[in-house]
């Protein structure tokens, strides 16, 4: 083993009594010191700390006023070069989310404030429509909810992603939607209307099909059989579906890959993508000690075989390896991914979705979203061929995001 790291001291004994005691219903135990911090602060017991548990911190949501709603990409690694992100932070508190370095640029930390100081972006609808009314502006697919989940539990008030789709609707404008939450349901006759117009594709992430793992890995989104119930509905109804069976944790859930992938088939998957944990920046910490709280007996275990797949470190950023790792066990879960995918039919038919019918907003209706209940342009692209998947042109493995 390549292993060049240690584990933070209060992971070192593996000890349950040395670990930070998990709060109900989150995902972070604790804040973790982020990058731009020029302050550390230690806890002192003065004797005026009342005894007994602390209630669990309550989601507060500031609202923001953005310039701009639509981000770009040009990483290799990412099958999509623009996205949308109607809110900073994400109440799901899943332990391993990429994005919790971000919340670092608002002054809060990565940990617990990532999860419960959430931003909505109220006017994210009115900037999109300005940005696609730009006479420079090309269209190509939008990808909503790339960093934090569009469809998280305050999306229910603020429906902020539906008024989105209500402008993908308007304008004809394709747009991916990845999400782990079942509340997706609730915008089906938009989804409906823009799969009927070959506009939409909708991926879920399932990490695992065990309720009690979900609960404490991702504790606030929907379980995964919600999700699977979720997809199944969508997929009846002629929206196309796929799975994101990511990330792919050691010895915490990669034994469900297949499992998954066959639940997500049966319920209606048409295509699916993985990728293997990543831990940058401040993930790394709020990671190690969900893992020390959680599975303090195999904590140590997970971690090195992380090393084993990020060449001897806790995290490898570079392009073309950051999604899946490399070495042994790296080809293991490539090759599991590829047999399991060509048995159960996946990512045989791509989800092309049009851009030829794009029209601004200028010349576009426009209009409120419709009421819900809980219940040069280039040709057709396809989505979500590269993320882990088979292309159907030379059926190679190719890298890309995960939740």
């Amino acid at each position: 083993m390549a292993g060049t790291e240690h584990l933070s001291a209060f992971a070192g004994s593996g000890s349950p009594a040395a670990a930070p005691a998990a709060l109900r219903g989150r995902g972070a135990a604790t804040n973790v010191e982020h990058r731009f911090t020029d302050a550390s602060r230690q806890p002192l017991d003065d004797g005026w700390h009342a005894t007994g548990a602390a209630p669990a911190p309550v989601t507060s949501v500031k609202p923001e006023t953005c310039r701009a709603a639509i981000a770009r990409n040009d990483s290799p690694d990412i099958s999509f070069t623009q996205a949308v992100n109607p809110y900073r932070g994400c109440e799901h508190g899943c332990a391993y989310c990429y994005a919790r370095p971000t919340h670092a640029y608002l002054g809060y930390s990565p940990g617990l404030d990532f999860e419960t100081r959430l931003v909505a972006k109220a006017n994210i609808v009115d900037a999109l429509r300005a940005e696609l009314a730009r006479p420079s502006y090309r269209p190509s697919v939008i990808t909503l909810g790339s960093a934090t989940d569009a469809y998280q539990p305050i999306e229910r008030q603020w429906r902020l992603s539906r008024g989105i789709l209500d402008l993908m609707l308007a304008t004809r404008h394709p747009v991916a939607i990845i999400t782990k939450n079942a509340l997706v349901e609730r915008d089906l006759d938009l989804l409906q209307e823009l799969a009927r117009q070959q506009l939409v594709a909708v991926y879920f992430s399932v990490t695992t099909l065990d309720a009690a793992m979900a609960r404490t890995l991702e504790p606030r989104a929907s379980a995964p059989w919600r999700r699977l119930q979720a997809m199944r509905r969508l997929a009846d109804a002629g929206v196309p579906v796929g799975v994101s069976a990511a990330p792919v944790i050691p010895f915490i859930n990669d034994e469900y890959l297949e499992r998954i992938l066959e639940a997500a088939r049966d319920a209606g998957a048409q295509r699916a993508f993985y990728t293997v944990l990543r831990l940058p920046w401040e993930v790394r910490e709020v990671f190690e000690r969900w893992l020390v709280t959680h599975f303090p007996e195999r904590a140590e275990r997970v971690l090195h075989r992380i090393e084993d797949m990020r060449g001897g470190r806790r995290n490898d950023p570079r392009f073309g390896t950051r999604m899946t790792g490399t070495g042994i066990w790296a080809d293991l879960i490539a090759q599991r991914f590829q047999l399991a995918v060509r048995r159960l039919g996946l990512n045989v038919e791509r989800h092309a979705l049009d851009v030829r019918a794009f029209t601004p907003p200028s010349r576009a209706p426009r209009q409120g979203p419709a009421p819900a209940t809980e219940e040069g342009v280039p040709r057709q692209l396809g989505l979500f061929d590269g993320p882990g998947a088979q292309s159907p042109d030379n059926g190679a493995i190719r890298p890309a995001w995960g939740r």
